[in-house]
């Protein structure tokens, strides 16, 4: 078995494609439409679906916000510098809601942006991806 990808469900398709793509630099995959359920899908990632787990952006026609709820968390990022990757990220006019530094109790540097309907995105260093953030 391999993870495939996490869908999120999103209010406007293209603001979203746009930054997962422009934004955070992920490629669009592909798309389809289904006319007859009234949603739209893109598919957006690092790598081709077959090499790696991606992103399944979902959008039901006429719904523009959703409730979040509390049992999502977020979605990881490895990254080589968290500093200049937010810089970056707030440049390109993406929301930095916490700052590069280390995890509380550890030595892990992370930082958090949100995508435009409010998902979580963490940032972590490449060295430390992969190893629990503790460390």
């Amino acid at each position: 078995m391999r993870l495939l990808h996490t869908m999120l469900r999103v209010g406007d398709l293209q603001r979203s494609v746009d930054f997962y793509t422009k934004v955070l630099g992920m490629r669009l995959l592909r798309t389809s439409e289904n006319a007859e359920y009234k949603y739209t899908l893109a598919f957006v990632g690092y790598s081709e679906e077959s090499e790696g787990a991606v992103i399944e952006l979902t959008y039901n026609w006429g719904v523009d916000n959703y409730d979040l709820g509390d049992a999502y968390g977020h979605i990881a990022l490895g990254v080589d510098d968290v500093a200049a990757t937010c810089e970056r990220i707030r440049n390109d006019g993406g929301n930095v809601t916490r700052e590069a530094g280390p995890v509380k109790g550890g030595t892990t540097i992370i930082a958090f942006v949100e995508d435009p309907d409010g998902y979580k995105i963490e940032l972590i260093e490449n060295k430390h991806a992969g190893h629990g953030i503790g460390n």
